[in-house]
């Protein structure tokens, strides 16, 4: 079973949310399966949002492995044809190379390679689920509403970590044990309409929102070291030549070390609440002086940030602008002192030898929330090779993504030795 393969076939089959569309995907998933005599079914909550699951073997252990179908829109100016699945000079190019069909396609064939080789002596499931990228509704969070039993395990493995980085010479690679919450505000100003001749004659709503925005814009949050980001940010900082102890007062400094930009901006990103105002709707020609104007900020909080810390630090800052809270999802973490993340930890050496292996936060939301919600511990895995290419970063969400083969047979080894080694096989 050739990951990349797999990978390239996933791609190729549309899964852009909105509107959705993972029935596809689910539908080669289950051909895939069914060749290899492994039990599986097809959730749809709605026409076309299509989970798929599979399980293998049986006992008192379980694991699952989790990953998602659907992948954001390709805009922008690509430098190759988004869906084209293309494997090419050792790559495989294409939208959800590594956000998250990569991760699909590995814990696929992990799961395949198990049933070929191993026999096991507890349950493994693989779900491969819709529309993470818009909330979970048809995804994990209906299948934890409805059948919460098809996925309840031990402990889960699915995406939410950094890829490795290279610091003070040494490659650190990250097992992520949580994620920030999303606090999504939305922002209503209005106003009265005028000919846009007689300016003075109105109130424009636009305007209102620019300032708004503005100030939000300008906010600086407070620093806050949950002991998970402490310990992170004290390692890069021995790394980097700094022993020294790591607190609220000096870590911008720390993090201005950094040379890797976009290391530099997760350190920031996860050690603070931070507000992006990112869609703004107002007006509806050029000559009417316009009566009302929306917008949308992505906020993200940190342990001890809820809704209502983001209402008393934001709200002021709205102004005349009305501030509501759209979504709000609590930060969600799994302990580094278990022996399921030790067992990931030590899984994960064997790959890497004497490399730094450090526990992680995403400053982005994944369907961990929802399995942590259960009570069921989730780990983050992100492994990649040292021969990728640090830009390919910027491929998630971004343009040109891609992933290298080597680090998908990498995932996907790891994925079978972790099953190995927590459902044992005989």
């Amino acid at each position: 079973m050739q990951v990349e393969r797999v990978l390239a076939d996933l791609i190729r089959i549309p899964s852009v949310n909105p509107p959705g569309g993972e029935i596809g995907v689910a539908r080669y998933l289950k051909g895939l399966f069914d060749q290899h005599g492994i039990p599986n079914e097809i959730i749809e909550p709605e026409p076309g949002r299509a989970n798929f699951l599979a399980c293998l073997g049986e006992g008192d252990r379980s694991l699952l492995y989790v990953s998602h179908t659907d992948v954001v829109p390709a805009t922008g100016d690509w430098g190759f044809d988004p869906f084209s699945g293309d494997i090419t000079d050792g790559f495989v190019y294409g939208r959800g190379a590594l956000d998250c069909k990569g991760l699909v396609a590995a814990e696929a064939c992990a799961v395949i390679g198990l049933a070929e080789q191993a026999r096991l002596r507890g349950k493994l499931t693989f779900a491969a689920v819709a529309d993470e990228e818009a909330g979970s509704a048809f995804g994990v969070q209906h299948l934890v509403a409805r059948c919460p039993d098809k996925l309840r395990a031990d402990f889960a493995i699915n995406e939410g970590a950094e890829a490795p980085y290279v610091i003070g010479g040494k490659t650190c690679h990250f097992i992520g044990v949580g994620e920030k919450g999303p606090a999504w505000v939305s922002l209503k100003a209005k106003g009265v309409s005028a000919h846009g001749s007689l300016p003075m004659l109105g109130d424009n709503a636009v305007v209102k929102m620019a300032r708004a925005i503005d100030r939000l814009a300008s906010y600086e949050p407070q620093i806050v070291l949950i002991p998970e980001v402490k310990t992170l940010v004290s390692s890069i900082a021995r790394l980097l030549g700094s022993p020294g102890e790591v607190d609220a007062a000096n870590v911008d400094q720390i993090i201005e070390g950094v040379k890797d930009r976009n290391l530099a901006g997760y350190l920031t990103a996860i050690t603070r609440m931070t507000v992006s105002p990112n869609d703004i709707h107002g007006g509806a020609k050029v000559n009417i002086v316009p009566d009302s104007c929306e917008a949308e900020v992505d906020v993200r909080v940190l342990p001890g940030q809820d809704a209502g810390y983001v209402a008393r630090e934001l709200g002021p800052l709205a102004g005349g602008v009305e501030m509501s809270m759209m979504q709000y999802n609590a930060p969600t973490f799994s302990s580094a002192d278990a022996e399921s993340y030790r067992l990931v930890y030590g899984t994960l050496r064997e790959f890497i030898s004497d490399a730094p292996v450090l526990p992680s936060i995403s400053s982005g939301a994944t369907d961990s929330r929802f399995l942590r919600g259960m009570g069921m511990p989730c780990y983050g895995i992100g492994m990649m090779t040292l021969s990728a290419d640090p830009a390919m970063k910027q491929g998630v969400h971004g343009k040109n993504e891609k992933i290298d083969i080597a680090s998908l047979q990498l995932k996907s080894e790891f994925l079978q030795r972790l099953g190995r080694r927590y459902l044992g096989d005989y």
